[in-house]
């Protein structure tokens, strides 16, 4: 690895990539919910969920994350994004994912992407994907 190219890269310090399926957080209540997400978050990994949170477990998240930053010294904050199926379905595929949704207890076919801020640069969301940046 000689060449210029090999150098300039950079190093990106340890991380994982975790996914988690719904089903491992549909039985939980809110408040768990958000500190085993935050336990994997805190542990240095980029979390993929299938699924999303609830609007206010979402708001709650970035809540206790911003009062986090000041307590955990290496702790910088979360980058979020949500990415879900196709809004364009007509009115039974509407009603046949709201009754799966309903089913399994939450928007599955929704996909949440949520990282440490420390290793995460930035992350881009368009309508049919999510584009993550990370830091070197």
């Amino acid at each position: 690895m000689g060449n210029k190219r090999g150098k300039s890269l950079g190093k990106i310090k340890g991380f994982t990539i975790q996914f988690l399926p719904y089903s491992e957080i549909r039985d939980l209540n809110s408040d768990d919910r958000i500190r085993k997400i935050l336990g994997i978050v805190l542990g240095n990994s980029i979390l993929i969920l299938q699924g999303r949170l609830r609007t206010e477990e979402e708001a709650r998240l970035i809540g206790d994350t911003m009062a986090m930053i000041d307590h955990v010294r290496t702790f910088k904050g979360i980058e979020l994004a949500v990415i879900s199926g196709n809004d364009k379905a007509g009115f039974f595929g509407k009603m046949k994912s709201g009754l799966a949704n309903a089913l399994s207890g939450g928007d599955i076919g929704a996909v949440t992407i949520i990282g440490p801020a420390t290793i995460v640069k930035e992350m881009k969301r368009n309508p049919k994907k999510i584009e993550l940046m990370l830091k070197r």
